[in-house]
């Protein structure tokens, strides 16, 4: 069983729903999710936040926490979450932040370096992650992880 099918049917269970906040991975994680059967029931929307003006208008990233962090971070992963739960009525967001590549990276943020957010229930968690492999490679092992950082938060019921 594919990993998008086990997000869905464990939404369908738990009659959750689900939105996106998408920005390296540009809607392959919705577009993902989607290939599935009875995914309509599950996604509600999904929000391409790709410039750092959409994620503060589309899913309300802070001006301030952009400036301070900048797009790919902890914090803007989390508010990117919490954001697009929140815009959509959607019982859990979720996030991607990240560099692709080939360029775009520096010694403190490298190409590969995605940050993931999952906001559930009032709680958000935020995972780092520094995926090695081209443009496309990064974006579909971002993709991956997002959902399987959804399914572990699903499973454990709440975040802290």
């Amino acid at each position: 069983m594919t990993t998008e099918t086990v997000l869905v049917n464990k939404l369908t269970k738990k009659r959750y729903t689900i939105t996106t906040a998408e920005s390296c991975t540009g809607g392959l994680l919705s577009g993902t999710i989607v290939n599935v059967d009875g995914a309509s029931k599950v996604l509600n929307c999904s929000f391409v936040t790709y410039s750092n003006e959409a994620k503060e208008t589309l899913v309300g990233v802070q001006h301030a926490t952009l400036e301070k962090y900048g797009a790919v971070s902890e914090q803007t992963a989390a508010e990117m979450a919490i954001g697009c739960a929140k815009k959509a009525n959607a019982n859990v967001g979720l996030s991607t932040t990240g560099i692709a590549g080939p360029g775009g990276g520096t010694p403190e943020k490298p190409v590969g370096l995605v940050y993931i957010g999952c906001a559930l229930n009032g709680g958000v968690m935020v995972e780092r992650h520094e995926f090695q492999g081209n443009r496309s490679q990064v974006r579909q092992k971002a993709v991956c992880a997002a959902m399987e950082l959804a399914i572990s938060c699903l499973d454990k019921g709440v975040i802290l």
